[in-house]
Protein backbone atom coordinates (compact mmCIF):
# COMPACT_ATOMS: atom_id res chain seq x y z
CA UNK A 1 0.00 0.00 0.00
CA UNK A 2 1.25 3.65 -0.67
CA UNK A 3 0.60 6.61 0.98
CA UNK A 4 -0.35 9.92 -0.29
CA UNK A 5 2.96 11.62 0.02
CA UNK A 6 1.25 15.11 -1.02
CA UNK A 7 -0.22 15.11 2.15
CA UNK A 8 1.57 16.49 5.67
CA UNK A 9 -0.09 15.17 8.59
CA UNK A 10 2.22 17.61 10.91
CA UNK A 11 -0.17 20.44 9.64
CA UNK A 12 -3.30 18.51 10.55
CA UNK A 13 -2.33 18.61 14.24
CA UNK A 14 -2.85 21.38 16.10
CA UNK A 15 -1.56 22.84 19.89
CA UNK A 16 -3.89 23.19 22.48
CA UNK A 17 -1.64 24.62 25.46
CA UNK A 18 -3.03 24.16 29.09
CA UNK A 19 -5.12 21.11 28.45
CA UNK A 20 -6.06 19.14 30.07
CA UNK A 21 -4.20 20.66 32.91
CA UNK A 22 -1.57 23.55 33.20
CA UNK A 23 1.68 23.12 31.64
CA UNK A 24 0.40 20.36 29.28
CA UNK A 25 0.25 20.94 25.13
CA UNK A 26 -2.35 18.32 23.93
CA UNK A 27 -1.68 17.32 20.59
CA UNK A 28 -5.14 18.19 19.07
CA UNK A 29 -6.02 15.52 16.18
CA UNK A 30 -9.43 16.67 15.33
CA UNK A 31 -8.29 18.58 11.62
CA UNK A 32 -6.50 15.34 10.92
CA UNK A 33 -9.91 13.25 11.61
CA UNK A 34 -11.53 16.17 9.68
CA UNK A 35 -10.03 16.18 6.28
CA UNK A 36 -11.09 13.06 4.31
CA UNK A 37 -7.58 13.82 2.72
CA UNK A 38 -5.61 13.66 5.87
CA UNK A 39 -7.22 10.66 7.57
CA UNK A 40 -7.09 8.39 4.61
CA UNK A 41 -3.60 9.16 4.15
CA UNK A 42 -2.78 8.44 7.96
CA UNK A 43 -4.66 5.33 7.32
CA UNK A 44 -2.86 4.56 4.54
CA UNK A 45 1.05 5.36 6.21
CA UNK A 46 -0.13 3.06 9.08
CA UNK A 47 -1.04 0.08 6.94
CA UNK A 48 2.83 0.49 5.44
CA UNK A 49 3.98 -0.57 8.40
CA UNK A 50 1.84 -3.65 8.88
CA UNK A 51 3.89 -7.17 9.36
CA UNK A 52 2.33 -9.79 7.05
CA UNK A 53 0.09 -12.06 8.19
CA UNK A 54 -2.08 -10.40 10.73
CA UNK A 55 -5.54 -11.52 12.28
CA UNK A 56 -6.83 -8.74 14.01
CA UNK A 57 -6.14 -4.75 14.70
CA UNK A 58 -6.66 -4.00 18.61
CA UNK A 59 -7.68 -0.60 19.03
CA UNK A 60 -7.26 1.16 22.63
CA UNK A 61 -10.11 3.22 23.91
CA UNK A 62 -11.53 5.88 22.73
CA UNK A 63 -9.03 7.20 19.84
CA UNK A 64 -7.24 4.17 19.11
CA UNK A 65 -11.11 2.77 17.37
CA UNK A 66 -10.97 5.72 14.98
CA UNK A 67 -7.65 4.33 13.90
CA UNK A 68 -7.88 0.76 14.11
CA UNK A 69 -11.07 0.15 13.12
CA UNK A 70 -10.27 2.38 9.62
CA UNK A 71 -7.03 0.44 8.93
CA UNK A 72 -8.80 -3.00 9.62
CA UNK A 73 -11.46 -1.94 6.97
CA UNK A 74 -8.69 -0.83 4.96
CA UNK A 75 -6.28 -3.92 5.32
CA UNK A 76 -9.49 -6.45 5.41
CA UNK A 77 -8.56 -7.82 9.01
CA UNK A 78 -11.11 -7.72 12.18
CA UNK A 79 -10.91 -5.33 15.01
CA UNK A 80 -10.80 -5.80 18.21
CA UNK A 81 -11.94 -3.47 21.05
CA UNK A 82 -9.71 -2.40 24.70
CA UNK A 83 -12.29 -1.16 26.85
CA UNK A 84 -12.83 1.13 30.34
CA UNK A 85 -14.24 -1.29 32.70
CA UNK A 86 -18.08 -2.27 32.18
CA UNK A 87 -18.20 -0.74 28.44
CA UNK A 88 -18.21 -4.75 26.86
CA UNK A 89 -21.15 -6.99 27.27
CA UNK A 90 -19.93 -10.32 27.35
CA UNK A 91 -16.95 -12.21 29.50
CA UNK A 92 -13.90 -9.91 29.81
CA UNK A 93 -10.28 -10.61 30.85
CA UNK A 94 -8.99 -7.08 32.44
CA UNK A 95 -5.66 -6.13 33.81
CA UNK A 96 -5.07 -3.07 36.61
CA UNK A 97 -2.26 -0.55 35.30
CA UNK A 98 -0.42 2.67 37.03
CA UNK A 99 -0.72 5.99 35.49
CA UNK A 100 1.45 9.13 36.65
CA UNK A 101 -1.77 10.14 38.32
CA UNK A 102 -2.85 6.82 40.05
CA UNK A 103 -4.53 3.65 38.38
CA UNK A 104 -6.74 2.51 35.65
CA UNK A 105 -8.30 -0.62 34.08
CA UNK A 106 -8.34 -2.28 30.33
CA UNK A 107 -10.76 -4.86 29.57
CA UNK A 108 -11.23 -7.26 26.08
CA UNK A 109 -13.68 -10.15 25.60
CA UNK A 110 -12.33 -13.37 26.68
CA UNK A 111 -12.91 -14.70 23.48
CA UNK A 112 -12.08 -11.50 21.30
CA UNK A 113 -8.07 -13.58 20.57
CA UNK A 114 -6.77 -16.55 21.09
CA UNK A 115 -3.55 -18.78 20.95
CA UNK A 116 -1.84 -18.07 17.89
CA UNK A 117 -3.64 -14.98 16.93
CA UNK A 118 -1.34 -12.06 15.88
CA UNK A 119 -2.12 -8.98 16.05
CA UNK A 120 -1.02 -4.80 15.87
CA UNK A 121 -2.16 -2.54 18.80
CA UNK A 122 -3.11 0.84 17.60
CA UNK A 123 -3.46 3.89 19.82
CA UNK A 124 -3.44 7.90 18.13
CA UNK A 125 -0.29 8.56 20.63
CA UNK A 126 2.25 7.47 22.70
CA UNK A 127 2.95 8.79 26.06
CA UNK A 128 4.32 7.17 28.75
CA UNK A 129 3.74 4.20 27.38
CA UNK A 130 1.57 3.16 30.55
CA UNK A 131 -1.50 1.88 28.20
CA UNK A 132 0.48 0.49 25.76
CA UNK A 133 2.16 -1.43 27.32
CA UNK A 134 -0.82 -2.86 29.51
CA UNK A 135 -2.56 -3.44 26.21
CA UNK A 136 0.34 -5.94 25.19
CA UNK A 137 0.75 -7.21 28.37
CA UNK A 138 -3.74 -8.25 27.92
CA UNK A 139 -3.59 -9.83 25.06
CA UNK A 140 -0.37 -11.71 25.47
CA UNK A 141 -2.97 -12.77 28.23
CA UNK A 142 -5.16 -14.27 25.94
CA UNK A 143 -2.54 -15.90 23.95
CA UNK A 144 -2.59 -14.18 21.05
CA UNK A 145 0.99 -12.41 19.61
CA UNK A 146 1.66 -8.72 19.17
CA UNK A 147 3.37 -7.95 15.62
CA UNK A 148 3.97 -4.65 16.53
CA UNK A 149 2.44 -1.12 17.75
CA UNK A 150 1.54 1.54 15.83
CA UNK A 151 1.13 5.10 17.04
CA UNK A 152 -0.19 8.51 15.17
CA UNK A 153 1.94 10.30 17.44
CA UNK A 154 4.75 10.03 19.72
CA UNK A 155 6.15 12.35 22.34
CA UNK A 156 9.33 10.98 22.59
CA UNK A 157 10.70 13.18 25.46
CA UNK A 158 8.12 11.17 27.85
CA UNK A 159 9.93 7.56 26.16
CA UNK A 160 7.24 5.42 26.80
CA UNK A 161 8.69 3.41 23.49
CA UNK A 162 11.07 2.42 26.17
CA UNK A 163 8.35 0.12 27.84
CA UNK A 164 7.54 -1.64 24.49
CA UNK A 165 11.06 -2.84 23.68
CA UNK A 166 9.93 -6.05 23.29
CA UNK A 167 7.36 -5.44 20.64
CA UNK A 168 8.16 -3.10 17.26
CA UNK A 169 7.02 0.20 17.44
CA UNK A 170 6.85 2.68 14.81
CA UNK A 171 5.32 6.14 15.23
CA UNK A 172 3.97 8.42 12.04
CA UNK A 173 4.92 11.91 13.70
CA UNK A 174 7.52 12.36 16.75
CA UNK A 175 7.17 15.30 18.71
Amino acid sequence: MTAKAAVQLRDYIRDIPDFPKPGIVFKDISPLLASGEAFASCTSQLAIHMPDDIDAIVGIESRGFLFGAALAQLTGVGFVPIRKPGKLPADTHGIDYELEYGMDRLEIHKDALSQGHKVVIVDDLLATGGTAAATVELVQTLGAEVAACLFVIELEFLKGKNRLQNVPTHSLLKY
